[in-house]
C-alpha cells in the first residue's frame, strides 16, 4: 500500500493454512514483517486459523538431526520455518470447553431461536444434547449450535 493513499485497508484471512511445500507462506511472512520497503501505516492484516502450525508437519520433520531424505542439513530450521508465520500474529485465542450448565444454556438459546423455546422442549432435548457433546468430545458454542440445528430439524420433520 502506498503511504500516499488516504484510505485504510483491512485484509482478513479466515481459516489460514498452507499445503506442505507451498511457497505462499514465505511471501506472506515478508508482507507481515516488511522487507526493503517500510510497512504501510494504512494496512492491517487479520488472520484466523484452527491450527498453530499453518502448514502440515510430519514426524519425519523432527527425527533426523543430520539430514533428511531431501538432503536438508538442518531439518530443525525447516520445522521452525513452518511455524514462523503463525508467530507473527500477536493474538492467540484458546477456546476451552464450557461447563455443562453453560453448554445447556447455549443449547436452550438456540432451541428458542429455532422455535423450540418451551421448558418442555428443552427437557426433551437436554439428555440428547449432553450425549451429542459427549460423542463429539467437547462442549462448545459450535457443538451446541450443531445439536440445536439437528434436533430442531428432526422435530420439524416429525
Amino acid at each position: 500500500m502506498s503511504q500516499d493513499v488516504a484510505q485504510k485497508f483491512i485484509v482478513f484471512c479466515d481459516d489460514l493454512s498452507f499445503d506442505s511445500g507451498e511457497p505462499g507462506y514465505k511471501a506472506l511472512k515478508t508482507v507481515l514483517d516488511g522487507g526493503l520497503a517500510a510497512q504501510a501505516s494504512n494496512l492491517l492484516v487479520y488472520a484466523t486459523s484452527n491450527r498453530r502450525h499453518l502448514m502440515p508437519e510430519s514426524m519425519k520433520d523432527n527425527l533426523g538431526t543430520q539430514y533428511d531424505s531431501n538432503g536438508e542439513i538442518h531439518p530443525a530450521e525447516a520445522v521452525e520455518e513452518k511455524i514462523a508465520l503463525s508467530e507473527r500474529f500477536g493474538l492467540w485465542v484458546s477456546f476451552h470447553s464450557f461447563s455443562q450448565n453453560d453448554y445447556l444454556d447455549i443449547v436452550a438459546h438456540w432451541l428458542e431461536v429455532y422455535g423450540f423455546g418451551t421448558d418442555e422442549a428443552f427437557e426433551q432435548a437436554r439428555q440428547p444434547a449432553l450425549q451429542w457433546a459427549l460423542e463429539r468430545g467437547s462442549r462448545s458454542g459450535r457443538i451446541a449450535l450443531a445439536f440445536a440445528k439437528d434436533w430442531a430439524a428432526s422435530k420439524q420433520a416429525q
